[in-house]
């Protein structure tokens, strides 16, 4: 357990330059008394660590300082060349920076942790687009991400779906979201917090740099983001019967008999007739009515429509 932590300190100064005790103590959730004992050892055993006083004072390692990644267990290895998502580095022009960042990776390991990071690479591989359509083009990406990583604002020009269908706004990039394949801006404005999809952008200028609000947190709102989309998604419900097979595909626990009724959140009655179709014979819509009348009206037409042979 102590060695694990200190592995984790010693990696946090690497990567971080100079913290204080406090800091330290909250990362690894120890007390400041076991920070002062951990560096202690670390200085004892060598390593060029200094401390120093005062307001502006902290631990730092000696400038140059690296050591290699010997404190990686199996699965922090297994996980690390998981994690990689070469077309989404591709897509912002990293693609030849990650893939040199995992040979010197693979080179800092230890054989065994070389050998579970191969046997990764050759059985599992992460796809993130869905299986329908082409990949979205996003020509501007390359200049958002690099209005994100400047902390630049822009002149937007985006395509939606309701008129205008053009719009123009300054906004100001706070972050990138990859989800399913497509890439999403999280941007501030006059009218606050807004989530734009990339493959929309028309148009991208940037402009003077500016400061991202103290406390925003990127995983935070697009968690929250989430959970408002889907609120506002399923704004009605819908009483069906389903067989087992139906229940299955909706993600419904099946009663003992053959059919069980439920309630099934929907989106709207245009968007459940055609996800309901898609069941066939597995689903009875029993309400609203004006659904159950327009599931059966399609299959009246495709009845006459497909009882007689084709000319």
């Amino acid at each position: 357990m102590r060695a694990s932590r200190l592995v984790t300190l010693l990696l946090l100064l690497q990567n971080r330059g100079s913290m204080t005790a406090q800091q330290l103590a909250g990362e690894l959730e120890v007390s400041v008394r076991t920070v002062y004992r951990d560096t202690e050892a670390l200085a004892s055993a060598g390593i060029p660590l200094y401390g120093a006083a005062g307001h502006a004072g902290g631990y730092r390692l000696l400038d140059g300082y690296r050591t290699r990644l010997t404190g990686l267990t199996a699965d922090e290895a297994q996980a690390a060349f998981l994690a990689a998502l070469p077309g989404a580095a591709a897509d912002l022009g990293l693609g030849g920076a990650l893939a040199t960042a995992r040979l010197k990776l693979r080179a800092a390991l230890p054989k065994e942790l070389r050998e579970h990071a191969g046997r990764i690479q050759e059985r599992f591989l992460l796809d993130a687009p869905g299986w329908y359509g082409d990949a979205d083009r996003t020509p501007y990406l390359a200049p958002v991400a690099a209005a994100v990583w400047e902390r630049r604002a822009a002149a937007l020009t985006y395509r939606r779906w309701r008129a205008p269908e053009e719009i123009e706004r300054t906004v100001e990039p706070y972050g990138l979201v990859l989800k399913a394949g497509r890439w999403y801006l999280v941007a501030g404005g006059p009218s606050g917090i807004r989530t734009y999809r990339v493959d929309q952008v028309i148009g991208f200028r940037p402009l003077e740099e500016f400061a991202v609000p103290d406390g925003f947190d990127l995983a935070g709102y697009w968690t929250g983001y989430l959970a408002g989309f889907r609120a506002r998604l399923h704004t009605g419900e819908a009483r069906v019967r389903l067989t087992a097979e139906g229940a299955r595909r909706l993600g419904v626990t099946p009663t003992d008999g053959r059919w069980t009724e439920t309630l099934v959140p929907i989106e709207s009655i245009d968007h459940a007739h055609g996800e309901f179709l898609r069941l066939g014979t597995d689903i009875e819509v029993l309400a609203p009515a004006e659904l159950r009348d327009r599931i059966a009206a399609t299959v009246r037409t495709l009845a006459a429509r497909y009882g007689s042979p084709a000319e």
